[in-house]
């Protein structure tokens, strides 16, 4: 049972709600699958819900956002997770999950003091000449108030909650092993990747758990822009940030959400369309470490024209090679090559079982669409959404990285949107494409490829001759051995070995009731008293063994 993997009695009682609220949202067969029988059966006896006709006239998406609300603060945020894979959900739910806001009701700043005052090493009303108690933003992580240095500067302090890395700790060891159980026992979630999911998931909550961590990544943007007075990062106050602490620089502009108060400004709604665009895209395609989730909430406008972002709580990473691969994918379309967008995906998705020709032919009708069309008309929302579609009809999946990719995306192109219903995401691209087409092929990075080619060739051939002699030796002495991996054989042979298991113990029940029969019944019964009691003691060990092997065949069905 999976309570018994579990294995941590500090979680048994998360089980028992988080079980309750699967039966209240029409998902009970889903958690017996998982092995929550028993936790089923005690929920069960519990509930009294007086909405439960309202449930049962929802949709599938928003049963399921519904329930990840009411799970908690951990759960809302796998659910912003999953919101960005569009390769893995249909639109309709990523639609709904799209709507999960991570908020939740404030906590009294006397309930926050004690560990503010011990993160910051001093009495608040020493460091700061004002100080509001009232929080202007409260998420399941974190809580943010404004406040006033003595220096006059405004600053707002990210605070986390008291106590909540011990309730994620808990739900992020029960999705993993969920996940687990999940991925090895229903097969219709398995190609959803949900060990993978629950990783990626685990990664994200541990980086927004470390606030400074956050910082760091503030910090990194704002260099890259150092030199763009356009583009405006907030300063991060090091002297007082920590893990369950940051403090930064209090932006003072417009939301991007507020159009109406940008026009009264004055301000060029299409040129912060175009500005917000080129930054994003330069963190994306020239520094490989962009913002995430550039939506209307996370950006500002400053007068001038000036873009500022914050809350790098969720960034993206590309490496170089990856930027290249992006690279020849857009110029397979353009050119119409087929193989090379196949070859990529392939990479990409990493599948083992692939019908590789129904995925080319596929590919070949996508790239009709865009056929013949420069890039910079290419439509790359439409693009990205349309190949989405087909990896989803393939049963493949992106990697982690491009899943953010995507968000960004589509959440840089909603923004400009706003601003500008002329703007277009691949017209802003276009530079950054044909600047990184030009440095593949610049002198000095292919100087540097031959080099490190060279090297690694050179490398290769002086350890030859001595891989070759021990290969000699290890095949003169028998040492020489092959070792084949079969994929999931192990699991194979852990069956095999308890089903001889319980073969043994049969064998041996069935002796001991052959041989205490017998010596029961020998001569008559008349045996001394000491042989009679080990023929009972092998009846009585025959029937547990026979026990035993019941119950073995029944739990393993």
């Amino acid at each position: 049972m999976l309570l018994d993997v579990l294995g941590a009695a500090q979680d048994l009682g998360r089980v028992q709600n988080l079980t309750s609220l699967l039966i209240r949202y029409g998902f009970g067969d889903l958690a017996r699958r998982l092995g929550l029988g028993r936790a089923l059966e005690n929920a069960g006896r519990l509930l009294h819900w007086s909405e439960a006709e309202e449930l049962a006239r929802l949709e599938p998406p928003q049963r399921i956002r519904r329930l990840l609300e009411d799970m908690g603060p951990s759960f809302v945020k796998l659910g912003q997770i999953l919101a960005t894979r569009i390769d893995l959900l249909p639109k309709d739910y990523i639609d709904e999950l799209a709507k999960l806001q991570d908020q939740a009701p404030p906590i009294a700043f006397d309930a926050l003091k004690i560990q503010l005052e011990e993160d910051l090493g001093a009495p608040v009303e020493d460091l700061f000449a004002e100080f509001d108690p009232t929080p202007i933003g409260a998420a399941s992580i974190s809580q943010v108030h404004l406040a006033r240095l003595k220096t006059g500067a405004r600053v707002v302090l990210k605070i986390r909650r008291p106590g909540v890395k011990k309730v994620v700790d808990s739900d992020l060891r029960l999705l993993k092993r969920l996940a687990e159980i999940a991925e090895s026992r229903i097969e219709e979630l398995r190609r959803y990747r949900p060990v993978e999911i629950a990783a990626q998931f685990s990664r994200s909550m541990r980086r927004e758990l470390d606030l400074a961590a956050e910082c760091r990544s503030a910090e990194r943007v704002a260099e890259s822009f150092a030199d763009d007075p356009d583009i405006i990062v907030p300063k991060v106050y090091w002297r007082w940030t920590s893990e369950r602490l940051n403090v930064q620089q209090f932006i003072d502009g417009i939301p991007g959400r507020d159009l109406a108060s940008v026009e009264a400004c004055g301000l060029d709604r299409k040129l912060l369309a175009r500005r917000g665009g080129a930054a994003v895209l330069k963190m994306v395609f020239e520094d490989g470490f962009f913002h995430a989730d550039p939506h209307q909430g996370n950006v500002f406008f400053l007068p001038e024209n000036r873009v500022a972002f914050i809350d790098f709580g969720m960034v993206g990473r590309l490496s170089e090679a990856r930027r290249r691969e992006l690279v020849d994918l857009l110029q397979g379309f353009v050119e119409r090559n087929p193989d090379r967008v196949v070859d990529i995906l392939m990479q990409w998705t990493k599948h083992d079982v692939l019908d590789e020709e129904a995925l080319s032919i596929d590919v070949d009708a996508l790239i009709d669409s865009v056929h013949s069309v420069p890039l910079k008309s290419v439509n790359l929302p439409q693009l990205i959404n349309d190949l989405v579609d087909l990896l989803r009809e393939h049963n493949l999946a992106l990697p982690a990285d491009l899943t953010l990719l995507t968000k960004a995306f589509v959440s840089l192109e909603g923004m400009g949107r706003q601003l500008d219903p002329d703007f277009d995401v691949m017209a802003t691209a276009e530079p950054f494409l044909r600047n990184l087409v030009l440095a593949r092929y610049s002198p000095k990075v292919l100087a540097r490829r031959g080099r490190q080619g060279l090297g690694d060739m050179i490398e290769v051939m002086s350890g030859l001759p001595a891989d070759l002699r021990k290969l000699v030796k290890q095949a003169q002495t028998s040492n020489l051995k092959l070792r084949l991996d079969v994929e999931k054989l192990d699991e194979v042979g852990d069956k095999i070995e308890r089903g001889a298991a319980r073969l043994a113990l049969a064998l041996v029940t069935a002796a001991l009731i052959l041989g205490s029969s017998i010596a029961m019944t020998a001569s008559g019964g008349r045996l001394p008293v000491d042989v009679s009691y080990f023929a009972m003691f092998g009846f009585v060990f025959a029937v547990l063994g026979g026990v035993w092997v019941i119950l073995s065949i029944w739990r393993g069905r």
